[in-house]
């Protein structure tokens, strides 16, 4: 069987048949053998649904936790509010038990609990096995603490608590440490042993929480998280411990799921595997090239990209780049047709970063990747001095486009934004609550309305929206109005969203249409995002915006939130109200002159959402907690916080196309 991303007159497909054997090779072996494809089964944790299962073959994986909890002596002094750091530490544990999903494997190692000296007290108290909430409060409800602070061999051993992925999986393996002060035992250093496990484990994070921590303990746990691909989190009271095991514990639980079938791309194009059409998991490390071989014919749109999804919040450069490109020709006469590059623009922490290039043939074949043989797609990561060094998880989509069938002429092209521009008509009303997905795979489907969710620091959400021919896709994105912690006052983040095209071509903010990025403090905070209209006809123009932009089928909605923020807002996860609107009329088909098809309900529209647009709706838009950002977004206004030397600035780097017949299409 094959899965199409595009359909209707144009075919990506994504999972085809059985696959040649290929054989792993270098550094990858070990870890691309734990990265064939996988996708969990089941909702985030507040409600999100996953997606079916693809063709190719794949086995499920679960993320895994194991908290480690300080229960050295000074976890027996008054937190300040009457009651003990460790009082405070269950409690905390407590609501994080309650908040994970059913059944997530979740651990308790304690370390000083159970002699006054020694720094080998460390001892698993719950292994990590399915979520059980009532032995886990039991079980942190009899520490008690005594002794030492061995931190660098808890890691260590905590690591070894971790479940290894079952082959053919992968998957999110947090250590969650809590700590009320630095190691005091010298051997093994915890930043060495960080550094170290994060680099042998592909998908483990290490988080660290500092509760009531001050200089060099702060700065001990802060170089902990850092090597250890994960955050550090500030807790200077029992409520913001509570609050910050919530938002790396749900992390944790809501890792992105991936699909695909184990491949191990080469450094070089000599034995770089074979690709069919489908989907594909490898991974890539710092400074990295990894090369795959393919065959295209002379006439259909070839597709690919990559998606690298580091650990939520790890160490990046803002322009540490993933940069993917078709080559062709012989090592001693090559080249390449197609380029793209994308940066995360921020330093605040890695989110997934998607770059994709596409084959479209010229009219005439004059293009140097118009002829059929073999080509290989390359995809490189570029990473600064003090980036996340850890090798990051790669999913790829490779598939082709047949052309139109003979005689039948496209409509033309559509590279204007029209209707669906900044100032277009949205859905006003009450939004309804939906849960996004963690990433392509389960993103979740939204019809035409006004949509709620809730997203933490550090991650990204997840959704798809049905497009036709004609139609163009616009909406708006809207940070909610938070209660803020009095020391995060002056404290400034970002949101951010991104929309893909069937193919996970990334579109860009429409140089300047758009605003795509904001600047976020706690108070509302507006982005407005949308596409061309659908033209099969888009793939010969020049514009980078509009060239992906032809072909229906489901459009992505990636909406992020600024690892800063954990440092800002009272709440755990915080607001967003996403505006969805479809502009114009399906058409039938690409072709010039195709009918509109007759009006249908979207099969979920009665139950999901208000689609009461501008004109027809005399509703606040209110979101249903403190304010949204509708007042700050009329007008074209967008809230923008001033902070000392603070901006974010967005230029997608241009794709790179070979000289080609512009076709416009038939008016």
């Amino acid at each position: 069987m094959r899965k199409a991303l595009i359909t209707g007159g144009a075919l990506l497909a994504v999972a085809g048949g059985p696959l040649p054997a290929v054989a792993a090779t270098g550094a990858a072996t070990a870890a691309t053998a734990a990265m064939a494809g996988s996708a969990a089964e089941g909702a985030r944790s507040h409600g999100g649904t996953a997606a079916p299962d693809a063709a190719a073959s794949r086995t499920d994986a679960r993320s895994s936790l194991v908290m480690v909890l300080d229960s050295s002596g000074s976890m027996a002094d008054d937190d300040g509010s009457g009651r003990t750091r460790m009082e405070a530490a269950r409690k905390a544990v407590g609501t994080v038990v309650d908040a994970l999903p059913e059944g997530h494997p979740t651990g308790l190692r304690v370390y000083g609990a159970d002699r006054p000296r020694g720094c080998t007290d460390t001892r698993l108290v719950r292994p990590v096995q399915e979520l059980d909430r009532g032995a886990l409060k039991e079980a942190v409800a009899s520490v008690q603490p005594k002794g030492d602070t061995p931190i660098g061999l808890s890691l260590r051993k905590a690591a070894q608590d971790l479940p290894a992925p079952a082959e053919g999986t992968v998957g999110t393996r947090t250590i969650l440490l809590i700590s009320d002060g630095d190691d005091n035992c010298g051997t093994p250093r915890p930043c060495e042993v960080a550094g170290q496990l994060a680099k042998d484990g592909i998908g483990l994070r290490i988080d660290t929480v500092g509760f009531q921590v001050r200089g060099a303990a702060r700065k001990q746990l802060e170089c902990v998280a850092e090597a250890g691909n994960g955050r550090y989190y500030d807790a200077p009271d029992a409520e913001a411990l509570a609050r910050q095991l919530q938002r790396s514990a749900q992390l944790s639980a809501d890792g992105y799921r991936f699909r695909g079938r184990q491949v191990a791309g080469t450094p070089e194009r000599s034995g770089a595997p074979a690709l069919v059409a489908g989907q594909y998991l490898d991974t890539i490390g710092p400074g990295e090239e990894r090369h795959y071989a393919v065959d295209f014919d002379a006439v259909s749109t070839v597709h690919f990209s990559a998606t690298a999804v580091p650990q939520p919040g790890a160490a990046v450069d803002t322009f540490d780049a993933l940069r993917t490109r078709i080559a062709y020709g012989t090592d001693s006469s090559s080249g390449s047709c197609e380029s793209s590059t994308e940066h995360f623009f921020q330093k605040e922490g890695a989110t997934p970063l998607t770059s994709a290039v596409a084959r479209v043939p010229s009219e005439k074949g004059f293009g140097s990747c118009d002829k059929a043989g073999r080509y290989w797609l390359v995809v490189e990561r570029e990473s600064k001095k003090g980036s996340d060094a850890a090798r990051w998880p790669l999913e790829l989509t490779y598939g082709a486009e047949k052309p139109l069938a003979r005689g039948v002429t496209p409509a033309g092209s559509r590279p204007e934004y029209g209707k669906g521009d900044k100032d277009a008509a949205l859905p006003l009303g009450d939004p309804k609550d939906v849960a996004g997905g963690t990433g392509f795979n389960d993103a979740r489907e939204l019809a035409q309305g006004v949509w709620r969710d809730q997203v933490l620091p550090s991650q990204t959400l997840w959704y798809k929206v049905p497009v036709g021919w004609g139609q163009q896709l616009r909406y708006d994105v809207e940070f909610a109005n938070e209660p803020t912690l009095e020391r995060g006052s002056s404290a400034v983040s970002y949101g951010a969203t991104e929309v893909f095209t069937p193919a996970r071509a990334p579109v860009g903010g429409g140089t300047g249409e758009f605003v795509p990025e904001a600047v976020y403090n706690g108070r509302p905070a507006a982005l407005r995002m949308g596409t061309v209209p659908v033209s099969w006809t888009n793939r010969h123009e020049s514009h980078p915006n509009v060239i992906p932009v032809h072909s229906k089928g489901e459009f992505y909605i990636a909406v992020t939130l600024g690892a800063e923020a954990a440092e800002i807002a009272e709440n755990p996860r915080i607001g967003v109200v996403l505006r969805v609107a479809v502009i114009g009329d399906e058409r039938a088909g690409p072709q010039q002159g195709a009918p509109a098809l007759a009006d249908k309900p979207h099969k979920d529209a009665d139950k999901q959402g208000d689609s009461a647009t501008r004109e027809d709706s005399g509703g606040t838009g209110g979101a249903g907690w403190t304010g949204t950002a509708t007042a700050a977004a009329a007008g074209g206004a967008v809230v923008l916080v001033a902070g000392p030397a603070f901006v974010y600035v967005r230029t997608r780097a241009a794709r790179r196309r070979a000289a080609t017949d512009t076709t416009r299409g038939s008016a």
